[in-house]
């Protein structure tokens, strides 16, 4: 696991320095790492085998395999020799390691690896809820993307978990490549294939919803691989927390390899900055935390496992929100934000990871940044029709909605460095104004396919 990379990291003295850069003149943005401090730390070069300066190293930093925190540092023109590296997670992540490395009789992070003396609790937790594990369905919404599926699954498959299937939801194909994944794929596991015909994410889940009646249904999307123990971390967050309805996990960056994916990570990614400690949010938390905004402090549909029954308490997937509808998105907004204003319990679970392939160009983080906006103001358009006496609530946190829109230090804008394009804030909010008429049109839309089936 440690120094995880798409290309292998360098050695100390196979590092290449600045000088050789310059004859390339082209920049890596950041080299991604999954980080196990009890392995010995690796050195990061400052030019990786392609002939590209690496400006930054963003490491994702887990003990004995929980993940622990994030850490985004510069790599200067020698590179970060591994106690460069144990220095810069220190800075960092001192607060939530100190009491850990404590427990290890130790006070600095780690060069050179851990033994523990015996099972690290953390570890021995999970072996308990493996023992007791419960049967998860894992589901897949596709369309026309066979090289990401077949990433996905390969990543399912090797999932250390002793009782999962996998469902793939094939959306208006218009190929047979997805069915082609799929049986490729079911020669060397539990994969199945579902064909729903209506284009639209939210009939594609809903499709799922209704083909796995009582189960357990994990939710991942294409363009996504799980880290190994996603499974057995989503079973610990419920056996953990027997009131929670949803489980949600955390989502990484797979690689960053443009600017735009660095910039995307700026602007919180898809997991919002949540961070690394884990949450529960239920009516009992409304206090500090509204279900209503800001928007969505939950979890996001790339990484989120609903117990058996709940997404048809809520009345299903609003099929005028998500991927290819006008609004772009959000119908896992709306659907979180329905099951806490009905009583109900999220529990956040940063220990379940998946890794995500972010857009690489600027045109598609563009297109996105105009989803995120069009998607929130849609759903809360779907959430007024739905329940119009959410009116009064929803203009009292109105005037912080708007300082959240226009401070420097709101946690929206907060992470943002001085690279970051504008236009894109600017695109964001062209599509919240945009979001109410965006899920008008869609609602019609989802009419006529259901009408017609197709």
């Amino acid at each position: 696991m440690n120094g995880k990379v798409w290309e292998p990291a360098l050695r100390a003295d196979e590092m290449i320095t600045a000088p050789a850069f310059e004859a390339t003149g082209e920049v890596r943005p950041a080299v991604v790492l999954d980080v196990e401090l009890s392995e010995p730390l690796p050195a990061v070069a400052a030019v990786g085998p392609d002939g590209r300066r690496v400006r930054q190293a963003w490491l994702l930093v887990r003990l004995f395999t929980e993940p622990l925190g994030t850490v985004l540092a510069d790599v200067p023109e020698q590179g970060l020799c591994p106690a460069d590296l144990a220095g810069a997670i220190g800075a960092e992540l001192g607060t939530a390691l100190a009491p850990r490395l404590a427990g290890l009789g130790m006070s600095d992070v780690p060069v050179d690896g851990i033994t523990p003396a015996a099972e690290p609790a953390f570890l021995a937790r999970r072996r308990e809820v493996l023992a007791d594990a419960p049967p998860i369905t894992v589901v897949i919404c596709t369309r026309e993307r066979p090289g990401a599926l077949a990433r996905c699954l390969d990543s399912l498959l090797t999932q250390a978990y002793p009782d999962f299937r996998v469902l793939v939801v094939d959306n208006a194909p218009v190929s047979d490549a997805t069915a082609e994944v799929v049986r490729a794929a079911a020669r060397r596991g539990p994969v199945s294939y579902l064909l729903e015909p209506k284009a639209g994410l939210s009939f594609a889940r809903n499709a799922a919803v209704a083909a796995a009646p009582g189960e357990i249904l994990a939710w991942i999307d294409d363009d996504e691989y799980a880290d190994p123990n996603w499974l057995a971390e989503i079973a610990r967050a419920l056996a953990d927390h027997p009131e929670a309805d949803v489980v949600s996990g955390v989502i990484v960056p797979a690689e960053l390899e443009t600017q735009a994916q660095l910039w995307f990570e700026q602007f919180g990614g898809h997991s919002k900055g949540r961070g690394f400690t884990p949450d529960v949010f239920s009516p009992a938390t409304a206090h500090r935390q509204s279900p209503l905004y800001p928007l969505p402090p939950f979890g996001t549909g790339a990484n989120m496992t609903f117990r058996p029954g709940v997404i048809e308490r809520i009345g299903g997937w609003d099929t005028a929100l998500g991927a290819g509808t006008p609004a772009m998105g959000s119908e896992d907004t709306l659907a979180f934000t329905q099951v806490l204003v009905g009583g109900g319990t999220i529990v956040y679970q940063p220990t379940a990871v998946t890794h995500h392939y972010h857009r690489r160009d600027l045109e598609g983080l563009h297109k996105q940044m105009v989803g995120y906006g069009a998607g929130l103001t849609a759903a809360y358009t779907s959430l007024l029709l739905r329940r119009p006496g959410l009116l009064w609530p929803l203009l009292r946190l109105a005037p912080g909605a708007l300082r959240d829109l226009t401070s420097k230090d709101s946690l929206r804008v907060s992470t943002l460095r001085e690279d970051f394009p504008r236009e894109l804030l600017t695109a964001n909010r062209r599509g919240m104004l945009a979001g109410p008429r965006a899920y008008l049109r869609g609602r019609r839309a989802a009419r006529a396919k259901a009408r017609s089936g197709r």
